[in-house]
């Protein structure tokens, strides 16, 4: 029998529209996982179009600037378009930039954001009813002026046809997941070897607030509380404890998880005791029953659900599937929902 030549698979377009003073970081991370695919495979499984507000160079917040670029139009033909935002972002956000993002979305064109480009999509309301990310620089700020808009703390967030990655190198491994709901964990794999890149971190994955005093009052139990929960993950304690050892009432506690997180204290110790389960699985041969006992599950069945919650697999499936990440997928793919399945403990319930 002759063996059907393989069919290639279907190039992906990808845009970036560069606004003033960009992050050049964010940029070349989340292009340069593009090129790589590309190279490894031996197929054009991505091409990018690279384009600025009026077609002309746009300089990146390090003066460098990228001679190859079109205007707006040559981004309608792209699968999805990133808007790649830096420093004085707000002067960027013109009513030309608003009213092309607003068509956009009327086309039903995906769009993302880069860095602090999620400021524009939000002051255009493209974001209103969507889990994004941005800096953490810039998370309290844009959690007051866009109330409608859920700016989550996660490294970068993928919730229906809006992608969102906050900066940094956190567009690489934003893609590079992109890479691998698509093609599968073996190029994706590849790619972060090539890089050097030890872990890719998923959607799951939290960015590290810092701890100066400027960071607000309360912070310092904040980081007292949630240094207690990392401490204590085989038998956890009850949230009055936590609350009690950091000096702080109950109520406080999850005024500050709330401020600063944006989930509950037993949200926030529920997603870091799955974390550590995922690592578990993912770099040791102890049985799950075992896992389930380390993290501080009663019962498998709960532990379970709850990991399935967050990841959007079971435990089983993580250790078939080789410890893989969960999948990220572009507009118009099924993702799994990002919820907690808080466990039942009558000590953690607010007096």
């Amino acid at each position: 029998m002759t063996k059907s030549p393989a069919v290639p698979s279907p190039t992906r377009r990808f845009g970036f529209l560069l606004l003033e003073k960009y992050s050049m970081i964010a940029f070349a991370n989340a292009l340069e996982v593009l090129r790589m695919a590309n190279l490894l495979s031996h197929q054009p499984l991505y091409s990018w179009t690279v384009a600025t507000m009026d077609g002309s160079t746009s300089a990146a917040s390090n003066g460098l600037t990228v001679n190859e670029h079109g205007g707006l139009a040559e981004l309608d033909l792209c699968d999805v378009v990133f808007v790649c935002g830096g420093v004085e972002v707000q002067k960027a956000i013109t009513a030309e930039l608003v009213q092309d993002l607003r068509r956009r979305v009327v086309r039903g064109q995906p769009l993302g954001a880069l860095c602090t480009g999620t400021h524009a999509l939000a002051a255009a309301g493209v974001l209103d009813g969507y889990r994004c990310a941005v800096h953490w620089e810039n998370l309290l700020a844009l959690r007051e002026s866009h109330p409608r808009v859920h700016f989550a703390l996660e490294v970068y967030v993928v919730d229906r046809d809006r992608i969102t990655a906050s900066g940094g190198i956190a567009p690489l491994h934003l893609m590079i997941n992109l890479v691998r709901s698509h093609h599968g964990n073996k190029l994706a794999m590849e790619i972060s070897e090539q890089f050097i890149v030890d872990r890719v971190r998923d959607q799951t994955d939290q960015q590290k607030l810092p701890q100066p005093e400027f960071v607000g009052p309360g912070y310092e139990h904040l980081v007292e509380a949630a240094e207690l929960m990392a401490a204590n993950i085989e038998e956890p304690l009850s949230l009055c404890e936590i609350a009690a050892a950091a000096g702080i009432s109950l109520r406080q506690l999850e005024r500050l998880f709330h401020r600063y997180y944006n989930v509950t204290p037993a949200q926030h110790y529920l997603a870091l005791r799955l974390r550590r389960a995922r690592e578990l699985l993912a770099h040791t041969s102890a049985p799950i029953m075992h896992v389930t006992v380390a993290c501080g599950f009663q019962t498998a069945s709960h532990f379970c659900k709850a990991y399935r919650a967050l990841f959007g697999h079971s435990p089983s499936d993580h250790r078939r599937q080789g410890g893989g990440q969960g999948a990220v997928h572009l507009a118009g793919e099924n993702i799994a929902p990002h919820r907690l399945v808080p466990e039942h403990r009558p000590q953690e319930r607010p007096h």
